[in-house]
């Protein structure tokens, strides 16, 4: 019998990781007669890694009520594993740029505050292992709103607590950490990323993401200017040397703060998420796997979920395919990669609107067309 694993990432703001993954199937059992498939959908870091966690791990959901990147307040759901003992976080969740709307969006002043409020409220449920995916951030604050929330307190020279947001840190003097929770020394955190910036420079949070977070210009000087003055006085306070650190610069510095704060681990998300989904035994006897993403372009080299899941399944030498929303620049590198072919889900001529609006259609007349080719030969 034909086996096939099906491991896609979410199509943004059209289909989460499993309603692909059920499409991928349907246009399989359309196009071939007596497939059998495995659905286990993957994420980076970014949206989508709760369900794939907490789903395949046959873990639970929560809603826990916190602040939004405004401080105005939300109910932002979390997840544990089906272990009992590893709870797991969306930095998007809370503070999220899809929160927003773009006249909302300003990273000087937008906070993780809601992202500590539900590592506090993991901590507090007694969850002793924590996975944080902190993709699609639309802060800029260095992770010091998540900090504030677990007890820290951040002065300036007059002693005086800061408000929210990133612009603020360029007053920084002094890092009171006589009230951060006792927990946390206890706590295995291990933070899902899949950028590799540092926190500050031409190739930082600031420079790098502040743009796309609604920041003009001045605006990233200004940010990385109060960035650098934050890594210097947790440097000068903590001992601790953050600035350059490979990943410091994710989700606008929230990687930064966590590992300052928290002793956090970063990690290439896709490699933790597979790592936990023990994904290699579901490879065991594969004819083929199938993933894909909303976009794939020049970027999806590096380490984004197809490329994971692809170079997990070249181990066994098992062929792979991919299915996109969208093909941008570059996707052709991705054959390098350990993906043998990318197909674009659109039939014809559309819109993106059309295109997003009809995801799921449009994927499972995809997958049947490209199945039913391979059959010939």
């Amino acid at each position: 019998m034909f086996k096939v694993l099906i491991s896609p990432d979410s199509f943004k703001e059209s289909l989460d990781g499993m309603e692909v993954a059920m499409a991928i199937r349907q246009g399989l059992e359309k196009g071939i007669d007596g497939v059998q498939s495995i659905c286990l959908p993957v994420a980076d870091g970014g949206d989508g890694t709760i369900e794939a966690l907490v789903k395949a791990s046959n873990g639970s959901f929560m809603t826990s009520r916190v602040l939004d990147p405004l401080g105005l307040p939300i109910d932002a759901i979390w997840g544990v594993m089906g272990d009992g003992v590893t709870a797991v976080i969306e930095m998007a969740r809370a503070s999220g740029l899809a929160l927003l709307t773009d006249e909302q969006r300003d990273p000087r002043y937008t906070t993780t505050f809601g992202t500590g409020q539900l590592i506090y409220e993991a901590i507090q449920k007694g969850y002793k292992k924590l996975i944080i995916g902190i993709g699609g951030s639309a802060t800029n604050d260095g992770g010091v709103g998540m900090a504030q929330a677990l007890g820290v307190k951040f002065l300036d020279q007059n002693g005086k607590e800061l408000p929210f947001g990133g612009a603020p840190l360029v007053d920084l003097k002094e890092i009171d950490m006589s009230n951060i929770s006792p927990e946390i020394s206890e706590l295995s955190v291990l933070v899902a990323s899949d950028v590799s910036n540092p926190l500050c420079g031409k190739t930082g949070a600031s420079a790098i993401y502040g743009p796309q977070k609604g920041a003009t210009p001045k605006m990233v000087l200004e940010l990385d200017s109060a960035l650098k003055n934050y890594a210097d006085v947790i440097s000068s306070t903590l001992g601790k040397n953050v600035e350059l650190s490979s990943g410091s610069g994710a989700a606008g510095g929230l990687g930064a703060g966590l590992m300052a704060f928290m002793n956090a681990e970063l990690r290439p998300g896709i490699d933790l998420v597979t790592e936990a989904l023990d994904f290699d035994k579901y490879l065991q006897d594969c004819d083929l796997v199938i993933t894909g993403e909303g976009a794939i372009d020049g970027s999806t080299i590096f380490n984004k979920a197809p490329v994971g899941v692809a170079k997990r399944a070249k181990k066994y030498n098992i062929p792979v395919i991919a299915f996109a929303g969208t093909l941008g620049d570059g996707y052709q590198k991705v054959y390098d990669h350990g993906i043998d072919a990318v197909f674009n889900v659109q039939n014809k001529p559309m819109s993106l609107q059309d295109s997003m609006k009809n995801t799921k259609e449009l994927l499972v007349d995809s997958v049947e067309r490209v199945i039913r080719v391979s059959t010939l030969f």
